[in-house]
């Protein structure tokens, strides 16, 4: 049975959010998180967790173009650490390889502003590293499904 998957864009300054409907079908983006103390920031993601009852969260890796690490996507590593330890669910890292500037590309064509994109981008990008991450698993079940001979 499909569960509710939260996805986080990390960032140093915001947190983007984006949670899965109980079907696992869509994505719907929420309310980006300003960035605080560590502590405030996950405290915030586990209650967010905890109000949608969500199954798995997806933290977006930004792995460079190589497939190789980067600063940033330690930084993500670390903090996906960090909120295993706080919640009962597993965190996973998910491959989010220009979810950001697909975004901005998005909110861009649609005639935003620089400031309304700046304040869009990060909860946009989560609905689209989620969605991504949906469409994937769906895919997959599928692919699965009929190697089995079951459809």
């Amino acid at each position: 049975m499909p569960a509710r998957v939260l996805a986080i864009d990390f960032g140093l300054r915001r947190i983007g959010l984006a949670v899965s409907d109980a079907l696992g079908i869509t994505a719907q983006g929420l309310p980006t998180l300003q960035r605080t103390a560590i502590r405030k920031d996950i405290e915030h993601i586990r209650s967010v967790a905890v109000e949608y009852s969500v199954q798995k969260v997806i933290i977006g890796n930004p792995i460079g173009h190589a497939g190789k690490a980067t600063a940033m996507s330690r930084h993500a590593e670390d903090f996906a650490k960090k909120l295993q330890g706080r919640l009962e669910c597993p965190v996973e890292l998910w491959d989010e390889r220009l979810t950001s500037v697909e975004a901005n590309r998005m909110l861009k064509s649609a005639g935003l502003s620089i400031n309304k994109r700046q304040q869009a981008v990060d909860r946009v990008a989560a609905v689209l590293l989620l969605q991504n991450y949906l469409d994937y698993h769906a895919h997959q079940a599928e692919r699965d499904a009929l190697a089995g001979g079951s459809l």
